[in-house]
């Protein structure tokens, strides 16, 4: 009985272990997540692609570079971005999917570049070639490095930009505070500090001209 109930004893015990090790998981990703009640939808140093001025309306754009649903909507964006220019203010910010293999590399590589003054530039690059390197198993920074050095960037710079854990960390807490905010998936608008919720093709400008009408 003892012999056979050995096995059951160690099966038991790896379970609690991993229960335990799942309820610190937990508890150490809710603390370090941002508290709800602080976090801003945007930030002084969110990225600004268009500003539309004081009384224009504001959308912010939660993407993962790599998302495919994203890329379909970047044409869209584009479109509205060009159809209410000077009427609204747009920004993005950083969500990698956990999913993706180089969702991250390639919002290092949009930071990077925005050290330079360059970051619109390297969000059009990663959007317009996004089905060259989209789902790749394998990390495909050297030829997010290479799109850098086309678009003229000091390249020592933008190695350093890189390497430096801030700048990864600049991605993380755009994350984490996204999903401070409800975020779960991408894209997630948010018009005027409310999020959309999209189910149709024109549901983002449908949205921004009912702003527009107050």
């Amino acid at each position: 009985m003892k012999t056979a109930a050995k096995p059951l004893i160690a099966a038991a015990a790896v379970l609690v272990a991993l229960v335990l090790a799942g309820l610190v998981y937990f508890l150490v990703d809710r603390a370090q997540a941002p508290d709800p009640a602080s976090a801003s939808i945007l930030r002084s140093d969110s990225h600004v692609l268009d500003d539309g001025g004081a009384d224009a309306v504001i959308v912010v754009e939660f993407l993962d570079f790599e998302c495919e649903a994203c890329g379909a909507y970047y044409p869209v964006v584009e479109e509205l971005r060009e159809k209410y220019a000077g009427r609204i203010t747009y920004a993005v910010r950083y969500f990698p999917l956990p999913g993706h293999v180089n969702s991250t590399h390639a919002a290092v590589a949009a930071e990077a570049a925005a050290r330079q003054g360059q970051f619109e530039n390297m969000y059009n690059r990663l959007f317009e070639t996004q089905t060259e390197w989209g789902e790749a198993q394998e990390s495909r920074a050297a030829l997010f490095r290479d799109y850098a050095a086309q678009l003229g960037l000091d390249m020592s710079a933008y190695d350093a930009a890189v390497a430096d854990p801030a700048t990864e960390e600049r991605v993380r807490s755009d994350f984490e505070e996204g999903r401070a905010l409800g975020v779960g998936s991408t894209p997630t608008f948010f018009i005027d500090g409310e999020p959309l919720l999209i189910e149709r093709w024109n549901d983002l400008e449908t949205a921004i001209e009912a702003a527009l009408r107050g």
